[in-house]
């Protein structure tokens, strides 16, 4: 229970990796409170750790089994409009208390040509992988400047510090959250803040469920061919577990990773 009186923000915390990092979170004793779009993912999650609270301004903590408690708090929010945010995280603070966790979860991902990325595409991408940055790391800030040992924990991607063909808008949105990991940390360097980024490579979750249904589509490829296609930028071969993301994030929430900030920690089998 090394996170024990932790409380543990996470975006996009019902699917995917954000759900791998919420167990494991939870797993140390951190209390959470769960943010995204759907409410019935976030809910399947805290009910796999305990028992669903109610969303809203009234949130509500619950216990699971096995945890000492795994308070969880559930709020349904779009992370790139400010005033659900604010909400969110006025929600969840009443709920579980200050937040001494952050972690940047939310993302999507749209493929393209560069020269068909409309305007539209390119705002979409950069509201949910950037923008959603300025407005949550704002709303927590407070609270982690006051807290013992606060934690900004970003899932970027390789694509924030290399490039893909085809994701243009993808690969800018993820430069500019590594980009911004570096710039806070150097703001806060000295406070009790540590901002880090973590970069899986393609790990298998939703996200890569859908490319492999596009490469299907697109090259008549079953589905263990096309998963291949994408394991191959890993050079181990293979996806990357989720549960090898959480893991990472895990250990730069731990009081001794307090010296570890600014990084952008590649977990990708050696892609780069």
């Amino acid at each position: 229970m090394r996170l024990q009186g932790h409380h543990a923000l996470v975006t996009g915390g019902g699917t995917g990796i954000g759900a791998a990092i919420a167990r494991a979170l939870a797993g140390e004793g951190a209390k959470l409170t769960l943010v995204g779009r759907r409410r019935e993912p976030l809910e399947e999650v805290a009910t796999q750790l305990g028992s669903p609270a109610k969303a809203g301004a009234q949130a509500e903590s619950v216990s699971g089994p096995g945890l000492a408690p795994a308070n969880i708090a559930v709020v349904p929010a779009d992370v790139t409009d400010r005033a659900q945010v604010e909400a969110a995280f006025a929600a969840g603070r009443a709920a579980q208390g200050p937040i001494t966790i952050l972690v940047n979860n939310a993302g999507a991902v749209e493929s393209a040509p560069f020269a068909k990325v409309t305007e539209d595409l390119w705002r979409r991408t950069m509201a949910v992988n950037l923008d959603a940055l300025l407005l949550c790391c704002q709303a927590a800030l407070p609270d982690l400047l006051e807290a013992g040992a606060g934690r900004i924990v970003t899932i970027a991607s390789t694509a924030g510090v290399k490039g893909y063909a085809y994701s243009a808008p993808y690969v800018a949105a993820k430069h500019g959250a590594v980009g911004l990991t570096r710039a806070l940390a150097a703001e806060l360097a000295k406070t009790n803040v540590t901002v880090n980024a973590v970069c899986p490579g393609f790990t298998d979750t939703a996200i890569i469920a859908d490319a492999v249904a596009k490469l299907r589509e697109k090259t008549g490829r079953d589905e263990m061919a096309a998963r291949a296609t994408l394991a191959k930028f890993n050079p181990q071969g293979r996806l990357v577990d989720p549960v090898e993301v959480a893991n990472a994030v895990l250990w730069l929430c731990l009081a001794e990773s307090r010296t570890i900030t600014g990084q952008a920690i590649a977990v990708a089998g050696g892609e780069i």
